[in-house]
């Protein structure tokens, strides 16, 4: 863990403000920000609890937390504005979910005649403990974003209305997708705190993550 790289961590997320920047907003020059983030010194406690207020952070984020998981696979963190779609899920329970669920949404996109289909998917929380500690089971849902003129058979066409998104893209997301899909949502939520947004949940999908060579994981805001 290191404060200096947490601090330039927070500074990033935060709209990449600059060292001048901060060391205006602390009363300090630049080249004490400089110092703190190479770690050739730490700030006395009333300037760390400052710095704790303009990022929403705590002193155990700053000081006892390794806060960047960032990597180089990460790119093109922003704030968006997703438009409404019309989408059919599917939603599959068993040790290894993800390709099940994701396989029967392009099958159907198949079935009629979708090109270049657009998948999306996410968690399925509600499942019992039994099926979680007994059985190492987990559930995920994918959906099928559909346009205006395809109505699959049997299944609940649901919407979802536009909203804003914070969002983050993973290149080469199945290289070690045990760390950089976990590090994306942490990377959003870190940028979420920094930038005073809250997560939004009621008549909207939380949150979820493209299908592709490259992905896309979106977190509702407010």
């Amino acid at each position: 863990m290191s404060f200096g790289k947490n601090l330039q961590y927070l500074r990033q997320l935060s709209k990449n403000m600059t060292q001048e920047a901060l060391a205006e907003k602390l009363n300090v020059s630049r080249q004490t920000i400089s110092k703190w983030e190479m770690d050739a010194a730490n700030p006395e406690m009333d300037k760390a609890l400052e710095i704790c207020k303009i990022f929403n952070c705590t002193l155990d984020n700053l000081f006892r937390e390794e806060m960047d998981k960032r990597s180089d696979s990460y790119s093109n963190l922003r704030v968006e504005e997703v438009a409404g779609f019309q989408y059919i899920e599917h939603t599959v329970i068993s040790t290894d979910p993800e390709s099940d669920a994701i396989s029967r949404m392009y099958k159907i996109a198949e079935e009629n005649g979708i090109e270049n289909p657009r998948v999306i998917g996410w968690d399925f929380p509600n499942l019992s403990q039994e099926q979680i500690n007994v059985f190492s089971m987990h559930g995920y849902t994918a959906a099928l974003v559909l346009s205006d003129d395809v109505k699959p058979e049997g299944y609940q066409i649901k919407e979802q209305s536009s909203h804003k998104y914070v969002a983050i893209r993973i290149e080469r997301p199945y290289d070690n997708p045990f760390v950089t899909i976990p590090g994306a949502y942490h990377t959003l939520f870190d940028f979420m705190r920094t930038n005073g947004l809250e997560q939004a949940e009621n008549d909207v999908i939380p949150c979820f993550e493209t299908d592709g060579d490259s992905m896309d994981v979106y977190i509702a805001c407010r």
